[in-house]
C-alpha cells in the first residue's frame, strides 16, 4: 500500500473543492506485471488526469522507477499506455487496475544519437592515422599514398559530423528515452562497423577502385548529393528545394538520402565491409520507411497513392 505518497499530490484550490461533490473519483490499484502483488492504491484520483500524471503519482511512492522507466497497461502482456491517454477515456471502470512493468535504466535520445554518432568518428581516425597496435610497429603513424583513402576519411568525418550537429543544433526531440542495454546493443554495431570498415579502407595493403579516378569522383558527386538531401523528419511535402522532390515518390526520402550516401562511399572504396554495413543498413531502414509509409495511409485518406517507401517506382 502506499496511500501516505498520494497526500498533498491532490490539492486543490478552493473553486475546485467546492465542486468536488459533483466529481467521479476514481481508485486506481498498481499491480506488479509479474508477481501481481499490489504496489500502490490511490483514492480519489480525478478521471481527467493522464497517464503520465499516474506515472508520477507512482514515482513519489517509488523514486527509483521515473516516469521513463514505467510501463504502464491494462494487461499484464498488453501494450504500454501512451502517456497523454485519459483516465477516464480508458476501457475501465471507476476502480481501475494498473499494471507496472519496469523498463531498467533509460537514456534520452539526444544523448543516444551524440554515443552513437561520436563513437565511428573517433574509431575511423584511430585506423586512418595507423596506430601501432592496428598494423604493426613498422606502419605506425604512416600515411597511405593513394587519394582515396584520405577522401574517404574526409568524406567519413563529414558525415558523422554532420550527424552530430544536426543532433545538436537541428533536430528536436520528445522526452522518449531508449533503454541503456539498447544503446550498448547499437553502439556495437555503429561503432564495429566503423573499425571494421577503417581497418581495411586504411590498411597498407589497401588497393585503390578499379576505374580509378573517374569511378573515385563519379561516387564523390553522389555522396555530397545526398549528403546534402533533406534531412527533415515531418510529414513528407515537397518544396522548391530540389533535394525536396524526392518526396514525390517516396514517403522516407531521408532514408533514401542515407542509402544513397552509403553505396556512394562503397563505389568510392570498393571495400566489401563497407557494402555490408550498407546492406545491413538498407534492411533496417527499409523496415522503418514501411512502417512510417503505412501510418501516412493510415492517417491521410488523400496520401499520394503513386509514393513509395524508401525507392521510388519499386519499394
Amino acid at each position: 500500500m502506499c496511500m501516505a505518497c498520494w497526500r498533498g499530490v491532490a490539492r486543490r484550490d478552493p473553486c475546485k473543492a467546492a465542486m468536488s461533490s459533483r466529481i467521479s473519483f476514481f481508485e486506481v490499484e498498481i499491480l506488479d506485471c509479474k508477481t501481481m502483488r499490489q504496489l500502490c492504491f490511490f483514492d480519489k484520483v480525478e478521471p481527467h488526469l493522464t497517464v503520465n500524471d499516474v506515472k508520477l503519482m507512482f514515482h513519489k511512492c517509488y523514486p527509483q522507477w521515473y516516469p521513463a522507466r514505467q510501463s504502464i497497461r491494462l494487461d499484464p502482456k498488453g501494450r504500454s499506455l501512451k502517456d497523454e491517454e485519459i483516465l477516464q477515456d480508458l476501457p475501465v471502470g471507476t476502480t481501475a487496475t494498473l499494471y507496472f512493468r519496469d523498463l531498467g535504466p533509460q537514456i534520452g535520445w539526444t544523448m543516444v544519437f551524440l554515443t552513437e554518432y561520436a563513437g565511428p568518428l573517433f574509431v575511423y581516425f584511430l585506423f586512418y592515422f595507423r596506430m601501432p597496435f592496428f598494423y604493426g610497429l613498422a606502419k605506425a603513424f604512416t600515411s597511405s599514398s593513394h587519394s582515396v583513402v584520405h577522401l574517404a576519411c574526409c568524406c567519413h568525418s563529414f558525415h558523422y559530423i554532420k550527424r552530430l550537429i544536426e543532433t545538436i543544433f537541428v533536430h528536436r526531440f520528445s522526452h522518449g528515452t531508449m533503454p541503456l542495454r539498447s544503446i550498448v546493443k547499437n553502439c556495437f554495431y555503429y561503432w564495429g562497423f566503423a573499425a571494421w570498415l577503417a581497418y581495411y579502407i586504411n590498411h597498407p595493403l589497401y588497393t585503390p577502385p578499379s576505374y580509378g579516378k573517374k569511378q573515385i569522383c563519379l561516387a564523390m558527386i553522389m555522396f555530397l548529393i545526398c549528403e546534402t538531401g533533406l534531412r527533415s523528419r515531418r510529414i513528407p511535402f515537397p518544396t522548391r528545394n530540389p533535394f525536396t522532390w524526392l518526396f514525390f515518390f517516396v514517403s522516407c526520402p531521408n532514408y533514401t538520402y542515407e542509402v544513397g550516401s552509403w553505396i556512394s562511399f562503397t563505389v568510392m572504396t570498393q571495400c566489401v565491409p563497407v557494402g555490408l554495413f550498407t546492406l545491413i543498413g538498407f534492411i533496417q531502414m527499409t523496415i522503418w520507411a514501411k512502417e512510417k509509409h503505412y501510418r501516412y495511409l493510415k492517417e491521410f485518406k488523400d496520401y499520394p497513392r503513386l509514393r513509395m517507401s524508401i525507392i521510388p517506382f519499386l519499394l
